[in-house]
């Protein structure tokens, strides 16, 4: 695969370059080619959750967002986790 930088342009190899590449790799004696049965493939990413949630797209004011955010890593999980204490306190106990 032939790369033009400039452009970021992809050119693929053609069929024939291909199966000379191929063949090339195949004949050298020190090239050993690696398979893989299916079931030794490894997901890519992280696995998904259990519980997921929902993605939406929310306005918030100015300070509410740099004061999340002036916690570090994870404020908007905390954003979720003091609307679900909120909700928790609003709920009439039984």
């Amino acid at each position: 695969m032939k790369i033009n930088r400039d452009k970021m342009l992809f050119i693929r190899n053609t069929p024939e370059e291909d199966a000379a590449i191929t063949a090339a790799a195949l004949s050298d004696p020190d090239a050993h080619p690696i398979y893989l049965a299916p079931e030794k493939y490894r997901p890519v990413g992280r696995p998904k959750a259990a519980v997921t949630k929902e993605r939406i797209t929310i306005r918030l004011s100015p300070e509410v967002v740099s004061y999340y955010r002036a916690m570090g890593k994870g404020w908007q999980t905390r954003i979720d986790q003091d609307l679900q204490k909120l909700i928790a306190e609003a709920q009439p106990a039984t």
